[in-house]
């Protein structure tokens, strides 16, 4: 086993310790006093976990100079804006954990009227605490290979929770339900997921997909522009958008980030908006869908 897997494993087995000993202490009377039962262990525990974190970004951070980007189609058609871009810091996300050193999230951002409220619904800080997916432009849009390749794990059976776009709704989801989703392991972070070997060493990941929308499934092939799926709001997500990133390996626990290059559009940074059309998408495929 790969330090880069054995990493993550040893933080999840001291979750699970941690665990263990806080039930211990309230349904059991273990001999001596709290801090020598229960305390001071768990106290080890925790600085094991914080190594064992800085050990799991330290394994999957890029070694020597990074590969030159590699130019693949953008995986939407319309009108986004991106988040977390590494167009403005490395690694866009704040860690290279799950291969993710150059991933970049987008969410729908529809034209309005002068007159009319933005599509997307803002950042609250107090009220409304939680959002149904219908109220975001980018549920339920369609997702695109971004290259000709070949399903190497495709995943949906996760629900699309509501949104966590208020201040307290995001305290939650970076106090409470991301931790327990890391301990879950990658799967439960990035919630129903797509995983394409590209070539040449090159995987791309999805994530945060719709629930039962995937066309595809593993050992499918795909065309670049084909529809595999729908953004959704599944896993470690605060809203409805698409979180994509392009990785040296299929195993989200053992990869590496590979900077990418959307054709047309580059990498756009944070706040920047960028518009691709969908005729220029069936344009290179002929026809988009051809899996479903």
């Amino acid at each position: 086993m790969s330090v880069r897997k054995a990493v993550p494993t040893a933080m999840r087995l001291s979750w699970l310790v941690l665990f263990a000993l806080m039930i211990g202490e309230f349904v059991t009377d273990l001999p001596g006093p709290g801090w020598a039962t229960t305390f001071l262990p768990a106290m080890v525990v925790l600085a094991l976990m914080v190594a064992t974190t800085t050990l799991q970004a330290r394994a999957a951070a890029p070694r020597g100079e990074p590969r030159p980007p590699v130019e693949v189609e953008p995986p939407v058609t319309g009108r986004w804006s991106a988040l977390n871009s590494p167009a403005d810091k490395v690694p866009s996300h704040g860690t290279h954990v799950y291969g993710q050193t150059y991933a970049i999230d987008i969410v729908a951002d529809p034209e309005t009227a002068e007159d009319e409220p933005p599509a997307r619904p803002a950042f609250r800080w107090l009220w409304p605490l939680f959002r149904r997916n219908s109220a975001f432009p980018a549920f339920g849009a369609p997702l695109l290979a971004v290259a000709d390749g070949t399903v190497v794990r495709a995943s949906d059976g996760q629900r699309d929770h509501l949104s966590r776009n208020s201040l307290p709704g995001l305290i939650y989801l970076m106090l409470i339900e991301g931790n327990i989703r890391s301990i879950a392991g990658a799967h439960r972070v990035i919630g129903n997921h797509v995983i394409l070997e590209l070539g040449d060493g090159t995987y791309a990941a999805y994530a945060h997909a719709r629930r039962g929308s995937l066309r595809v499934k593993a050992g499918d092939t795909v065309r670049a522009g084909q529809r595999i799926g729908s953004v959704g709001n599944s896993g470690n997500s605060s809203e409805p958008h698409l979180h994509v990133h392009l990785m040296d390996s299929p195993d989200l626990d053992d990869a590496r980030g590979v900077p990418f290059t959307w054709r047309g559009v580059g990498v756009p940074a944070n706040g920047e908006t960028f518009t691709v059309e969908e005729q220029v998408a069936e344009a290179r495929t002929g026809t988009v869908g051809g899996a479903g």
